[in-house]
């Protein structure tokens, strides 16, 4: 038998809804997402279920909304049985992960994450930065394009999803001086992202550093599955190590494409994502052919999940 992997969506996966199904099938689920509204000092359920769907689009409300409903997918998942062998996460995603790799306790990711979505929002004024997809460009194109147009301000390849799938971040104007270059240059799309800031590049370091002190007071432990990186793309199996990958993340690419070739090479053959959205079982399938994916997002694929892993 092949490795199963959970991995684990970020921000721009929310969807109005998330998480009800769960939390009407399954108590420990239902019991989760209770928690994180003690924590938060408000009314999850309501946020995810009802709305408004341009305050769930808020980065500090987002984060731990994703990370609650991941967390209780995974927990249904448990109750079933099961188990991944190794855990990846996009981005945010990788506190749901360290949460399903029993590294991090989820009442302690969910507080976390919601200072780390504080702090992102904070790092730059609104609308100075953003953050834009190129489509059909390879990793060197889009990062000698990011090179011309900088002309002294921050452009840098963001997230390296899949084959010609890559996410710019920086200034706005760089970003803008950027998209015009890139359909200069072939690109088949190129479209700027609805996010709040320039998520992944190094404006977000003065962020990184804020962050870094509130993860100093988090209890972090070595994960109990192999769990993977996006700042490496490699392998981190103790706790001081993760540590270190989760403040370079905030101002370093997500290496995504990198990160799912390593993990089918060692052997994993079928992946869930855990989580709302089918962002991430889109772009396995586009990086590799031969593994079986699939998402679990509403208990009515629990069975075809059970089926696969």
């Amino acid at each position: 038998m092949g490795k199963t992997a959970w991995v684990f969506p970020g921000q721009g996966s929310q969807y109005l809804g998330m998480g009800r199904s769960a939390a009407e099938a399954e108590p420990a689920a239902k019991a989760l997402l209770d928690r994180a509204s003690e924590l938060l000092g408000y009314d999850l359920a309501a946020l995810c279920w009802v709305g408004p769907e341009e305050k769930l689009k808020q980065t500090e409300y987002t984060q731990p909304a994703l990370l609650t409903v991941s967390t209780m997918l995974s927990a249904v998942l448990r109750s079933q049985g099961r188990a991944p062998d190794v855990v990846a996460g996009h981005s945010l995603g990788e506190y749901s992960a360290l949460v399903a790799a029993d590294s991090i306790d989820f009442e302690a990711a969910v507080a976390l994450v919601a200072k780390r979505g504080q702090l992102m929002e904070e790092a730059m004024p609104a609308g100075r930065g953003t953050m834009a997809v190129l489509l059909g460009l390879d990793y060197q194109q889009v990062a000698a394009i990011c090179q011309e147009a900088a002309q002294g301000e921050v452009v840098e390849p963001a997230n390296i999803n899949c084959p010609g799938q890559i996410v710019i971040s920086g200034h706005r104007a760089a970003v803008e001086r950027a998209m015009a270059l890139g359909a200069q240059r072939g690109a088949r799309r190129v479209v700027e992202l609805d996010v709040s800031g320039p998520f992944h590049s190094s404006l977000m370091r003065p962020a990184a550093e804020a962050f870094a002190r509130h993860l100093a007071e988090v209890e972090l432990r070595d994960p109990e599955a192999a769990f993977a990186a996006n700042a490496t793309a490699d392998y981190v199996s103790d706790a001081a190590g993760i540590r270190s990958v989760l403040v370079k993340q905030l101002y370093s690419p997500v290496r995504w494409e990198e990160t799912i070739q390593r993990l089918v090479a060692d052997g994993v053959e079928a992946f869930v994502e855990v989580g709302p959205g089918r962002v991430l079982a889109g772009l396995i399938k586009r990086i590799s052919r031969k593994v079986k994916v699939v998402g679990f997002q509403e208990m009515e694929e629990l069975e075809k999940v059970l089926e696969m892993v």
